[in-house]
């Protein structure tokens, strides 16, 4: 059996809240922010393949007065990520040390990548991971799945797919994965034992 993990709130914590409250600095400001941003959906275009520099260049159009702020989020990404989720981490150390053939899949811009595997050696562990930002495609699209099956000659129906969002373990399903809803560290262990795994 393969293990396929998202990266994102399953292995990693992503916060980027507080590094742009403070960099907004006053709660005026912060909600000012909130009110013309949609931060989520202009961070995705990045997951899906627009560089940050892309992104800035958008944001002098959209968002004139935060497009520098939005740039420095980019320049402070690793404090963006306040740490590991441990208890996941563990699992993925404890199917690594069994042998077991782990890969990832994740919603993550490219350049932002290639910042954060340094800074959490856990993730080399991995024989490939499929990057959203390298592919410009985005879970739960069926063909971002299908990059990792085929490059790597797996059959979907013997890859566990792991992801906190559901819409994701819905798109992985789809193509005949099995897949786990990721909630917290202990009911990951509970779904994995029972499918047999050393988790």
């Amino acid at each position: 059996m393969n293990v396929v993990f998202d990266v994102g709130r399953v292995l990693l914590h992503w916060e980027p809240e507080p590094v742009l409250a403070d960099l907004l600095g006053t709660e005026e400001r912060i909600a000012a922010f909130r009110a013309e941003v949609d931060f989520l959906a202009w961070h995705q275009e990045q997951d899906r393949g627009r560089t940050p520099a892309e992104a800035v260049a958008v944001a002098r159009e959209l968002y004139p007065a935060y497009a520098d702020l939005l740039g420095t989020l980019y320049d402070r990404w690793l404090e963006t990520i306040p740490g590991p989720i441990w208890g996941t981490v563990e699992v993925l150390q404890r199917l690594h040390e069994a042998e077991i053939p782990l890969f990832a899949i994740t919603n993550f811009p490219a350049e932002q990548w290639v910042k954060t595997v340094p800074a959490y050696p856990f993730l080399g562990v991995f024989r490939d991971v499929v990057v959203s930002g390298e592919e410009k495609l985005l879970k739960p699209d069926p063909a971002i799945y299908r990059v990792l099956l085929e490059r790597n000659g797996l059959d979907p129906a013997g890859c566990i797919f792991i992801d906190d969002s559901p819409k994701n373990v819905d798109g992985a399903t789809a193509i005949g994965m099995q897949a786990i809803h990721f909630t917290d560290p202990p009911a990951l262990v509970t779904a994995l034992r029972e499918r047999g795994l050393p988790a």
